[in-house]
């Protein structure tokens, strides 16, 4: 379950990767290790009542400071085999105040300093946090307000954002990186606290493609993506290279916001497109396209959607930022167990939210789906939500933002990744309250049999055959 796993159990598994760094996927890791080892009972409780808010923020911290702590599940386990859980806790209690930072969170009783607010979302699974938190009283239960208000697409949002129109909003990963940086807008301070979704994409094309399944094959396409400061724009670009075909040259790349995009695959303006869901299983629903590859083929546990919200918000309403960050973390929490999936699926599919047929939302919550090649396929991790951000995504995406030339001349890869992804995590709490916090980890990944080092940011923008610049 990612950050809300039990980070003292040793067979808990806090990061959605390879824990030991080798092998290329958290699948090729539990293959090799269920042929290694005999199944062992945890000797430390892992169960978490997902409707005390309490209780899930605590792991969250919990599980954050370990992070912090320790590079690898591997590391984590190492020294927990070694001294055990209660003996971990006790150590790290010395130099790190757990119950205090804790406390800092759960407990935070400060008066609101607003409690109407207006919170921006796309209509797509990947906001799912975001939006059944209106629904389902997340936000109510934190003393809240909100009203989440649908936005046509992401220019719109980002530009309501800025106005202050919104007071927070569902953003692309990149989106708050870009803002910071300047890149397509006047350069304004932003934070992103949590990241909604993992997962949760994919390349859809036309039917009359189902015969060109190389990508090689794909010169001449016309591809839709949702915006240019997006996990879909870099994976596209990222996955046909790697193919040897030029994303702006050998193919076109249109910005279409995601509501669009079946109507556009069905009109034959585009061949294909790397789309939040539901609409890549929209496209197979309507008989107009199938789902080629999700993307967590090209990269398992990439982040994608996150909760944003600028700087001056948060430092003019810390109590009402903490209430609503634990608003989104508690429902990111109960979205994160599939037990729950089909419930939210009810929940966020009427017209006020996303707008589509339970079923079609449902498929892509629990991952089993039709293809539209004629295959039920059952994949249970198409979606996820684990909202740690970790500053390697961050530093990813500027990679991407650098070799296609939308960043120019000297990036601050370290430092803009640490101002916007880890902000308003634990280890900020913590300086907020004059401690110091654990170092991060350094964490490699593996997209599609090639190494991203994010010590080593401009030596892999190099190492790319195709690229601007």
């Amino acid at each position: 379950m990612g950050i809300l796993s039990n980070p003292y159990n040793a067979e808990s598994r806090l990061w959605n990767r390879c824990p030991c760094g080798q092998h290329a996927s958290l699948e090729d890791h539990r293959a090799a290790l269920a042929s290694a080892r005999q199944s062992a009972t945890a000797a430390v409780d892992d169960r978490l009542d997902w409707k005390d808010e309490d209780q899930v923020l605590a792991r969250a911290v919990e599980s954050a400071v370990m992070r912090g702590l320790f590079r690898t599940d591997a590391q984590r386990r190492r020294f927990l085999s070694a001294v055990g859980a209660s003996t971990a806790a006790a150590a790290i209690g010395q130099f790190i105040p757990m119950e205090s930072v804790k406390a800092a969170i759960v407990d935070a009783k400060g008066p609101l300093e607003k409690k109407a607010l207006q919170i921006g979302f796309v209509p797509i699974t990947c906001a799912t946090p975001i939006i059944m938190a209106e629904p389902m009283g997340f936000y109510r239960k934190f003393g809240l307000d909100a009203k989440v208000i649908k936005t046509a697409g992401w220019a719109v949002s980002r530009d309501k954002s800025l106005s202050g129109e919104y007071d927070a909003a569902h953003m692309l990963t990149p989106m708050p990186l870009a803002i910071t940086a300047g890149a397509g807008s006047t350069a304004t301070p932003w934070t992103m606290p949590a990241v909604e979704n993992i997962n949760g994409q994919a390349i859809t094309l036309a039917m009359k493609h189902k015969d060109k399944q190389d990508p090689r094959k794909w010169k001449g396409f016309k591809f839709g993506v949702p915006f240019e400061y997006s996990m879909h724009n870099f994976l596209l670009r990222y996955y046909v290279a790697e193919a040897g075909i030029d994303p702006d040259k050998d193919i076109q790349i249109r910005v279409v916001p995601p509501p669009e995009m079946v109507a556009n695959l069905r009109a034959g303006n585009i061949d294909g497109y790397l789309s939040p869901d539901p609409f890549n299983q929209r496209a197979v629903y309507d008989g107009v396209g199938f789902i080629y590859k999700l993307t967590k083929e090209i990269w398992q546990g990439h982040p994608c959607c996150a909760f944003a919200a600028s700087r001056k918000f948060v430092d003019e309403n810390p109590n009402t930022f903490l209430a609503l960050f634990k608003s989104i973390l508690s429902a990111t929490a109960y979205s994160s167990d599939k037990a729950n999936r089909k419930e939210i699926a009810k929940a966020i599919s009427p017209k006020n939210y996303l707008n589509q047929p339970e079923t079609v939302v449902e498929q892509v919550l629990t991952g089993r789906f039709a293809d539209g090649l004629g295959k039920v396929r059952n994949e249970p991790d198409r979606i996820d939500f684990d909202p740690f951000p970790y500053h390697e995504f961050a530093i990813w995406i500027l990679t991407q933002m650098k070799r296609w030339g939308y960043l120019k001349g000297n990036v601050d890869y370290q430092g803009l990744a640490k101002q916007v992804y880890l902000a308003t995590d634990a280890a900020a709490v913590m300086k907020d309250m004059g401690l110091a916090p654990p170092a991060a980890g350094k964490r490699t990944y593996v997209l599609m049999g090639k190494t991203f080092d994010p010590a080593q940011p401009e030596a892999y923008v190099d190492s790319f055959a195709i690229k601007r610049g």
